[in-house]
């Protein structure tokens, strides 16, 4: 295989085009807006479409079963990263990672689209984590490729991709949530029709616009590695498919023992990347000492990401049985909250990243920026609670209690998100640079697994304390982030 140069590469992707930034930009802005249009418009209503009755199109499954699902499913979508990043280094390269993750997301939007079963539900959802695992790491990555590393355009290039992602997560909400009152299918319809779309911008534009970008193998197998790799997935997949065949039949592989397993691995993986770091023989004393640093603010960002992915779980259930929808004369739909981030993401950051500009040296350090994104995260479920403390949980809540929860917690994610991944390439080992995202979303996928076993511990009834206790801890949690941040800053040596 031939290999290019980092100038090569550069040099193939016509430079302008697209707000005065490589025309390679316009094909991934419009492929990612599309990806996660269609993403978070099945997101939206998905958790509804599994507790709805079947008499009114859904699947029947209790509302403890259907919040815990859908957590889980969040935690594979972001453990199936790390296999995406692996495939596209090591067989496929990047640009056909995002083809094929393409196909799959829309094949599985497609099986959601179709009436049926459980099983149906099932392997949809199998073929979404793994298109989301194939797409997401990779069309990022590609981005990256476009520009030199000496291009003062490549920061203003990756927030112009980012607004694409967040346009897609704004928008779909509003189409699918209102295509949810027609017909369910017809909601996941438009999201595998979205898919379709970013798959022929993608096809269509990528030889023009991306020219060599994305199409070398990074580091391709040996034909060894190849015969190793292929045994070892043939054992897996043979040893998976026998305790598949036996544990359904014999009732010990239910959902619940399924999301108990996902959860135990949300853990393990993370803590595992930890211990080989820290006892690699290619990690020196300083990146030891980094490591130790960075854990606490990875257990931190665990916190963040339970509170703020709940926004798609038990807020919208909150959403759809608590909040009085009927507002100003509008009938609002309850997958229309799911807008809400996107939106003030896409209001606040340009405000957010002036304001540290404006600070200089006076603005926060990396551990003060966690603890004020986690104390938000903690302050957006003492919000929520305020109306069953004032107004019981009986009668329905006005929903701008809802929009200010979720207001909050986005300042929050303002403070935490951006720093994070900046914080996690700073203080990795040098000799895991290349594992270093993987490990930032690991922190997502591990509150995710988390979350599956939290949410069956919410009810009308239980309301109040499930909130004030996820929501003190998380304070509590940011305040002894504040105390500690001074030890935190010397253990990081040096990175700011």
């Amino acid at each position: 295989m031939t290999e290019y140069t980092k100038e090569q590469i550069v040099e193939s992707v016509p430079q302008k085009g697209f707000f005065g930034h490589p025309k390679g930009l316009f094909t991934l802005f419009f492929t990612e807006f599309w990806e996660r249009f269609s993403y978070y418009g099945m997101r939206a209503i998905l958790v509804f479409y599994m507790y709805y009755e079947v008499s009114k199109g859904g699947l029947g499954l209790s509302e403890e079963l259907a919040l815990s699902v859908m957590s889980i499913y969040g935690s594979l979508v972001y453990m199936s990263g790390i296999i995406g990043g692996w495939l596209a280094d090591r067989i496929l390269g990047t640009s056909r990672a995002v083809f094929f993750g393409g196909v799959f997301i829309m094949l599985g939007h497609i099986a959601l689209a179709i009436p049926g079963n459980i099983a149906l539900f099932l392997i949809s959802m199998v073929l979404i984590v793994i298109g989301t695992g194939l797409l997401k790491p990779n069309v990022s990555s590609i981005v990256g490729d476009i520009y030199s590393m000496d291009d003062n355009r490549r920061d203003a290039g990756f927030s112009i991709f980012y607004m694409g992602i967040n346009m897609g997560a704004f928008i779909s909400p509003l189409i699918v949530g209102e295509l949810m009152k027609t017909s369910f299918h017809l909601g996941f319809a438009m999201a595998a029709i979205g898919m379709f779309i970013g798959l022929i911008i993608f096809v269509a534009t990528k030889k023009t616009n991306l020219g060599l970008a994305g199409l070398q193998v990074k580091n391709p197998l040996s034909p060894d590695e190849k015969k190793r790799i292929f045994t070892i997935f043939t054992i897996v997949a043979i040893v998976i498919g026998i305790f598949i065949a036996i544990g359904i039949p014999q009732g010990w592989l239910t959902f619940d023992s399924f999301i108990a397993i996902v959860g135990v691995l949300g853990f393990l993986i993370p803590a595992a990347y930890f211990i080989v770091m820290y006892r690699s023989s290619k990690t020196n004393d300083v990146e030891r000492s980094r490591i130790l640093a960075y854990i606490p603010l990875f257990i931190a960002a665990v916190m963040f990401w339970s509170i703020q992915e709940q926004g798609s779980t038990i807020l919208a259930l909150y959403a759809d049985k608590r909040t009085n929808l009927d507002f100003m004369g509008f009938h609002i739909s309850p997958a229309w909250f799911q807008s809400l981030n996107p939106l003030f993401i896409i209001t606040f950051a340009p405000i957010f990243a002036w304001l540290w500009v404006k600070m200089g040296n006076r603005q926060p350090s990396i551990p003060q920026k966690f603890a004020i994104g986690i104390l938000f995260a903690g302050i957006s479920f003492i919000v929520i609670l305020l109306p069953a403390y004032f107004g019981g949980t009986d009668a329905l809540v006005n929903p701008l209690w809802l929009v200010l929860s979720i207001f909050t917690v986005v300042i929050g994610e303002l403070c935490l998100s951006p720093v994070g991944l900046s914080a996690t390439t700073k203080l990795a080992p040098a000799a895991f640079s290349a594992q270093t995202m993987s490990l930032w979303f690991l922190s997502n996928a591990a509150a995710q697994a988390l979350n599956a076993q939290l949410v069956k511990l919410y009810s009308p009834e239980t309301e109040m304390m499930y909130f004030g206790v996820i929501g003190g801890v998380a304070i509590v949690l940011s305040i002894l982030l504040f105390a500690i941040s001074p030890i935190i800053q010397r253990f990081m040596r040096g990175v700011h």
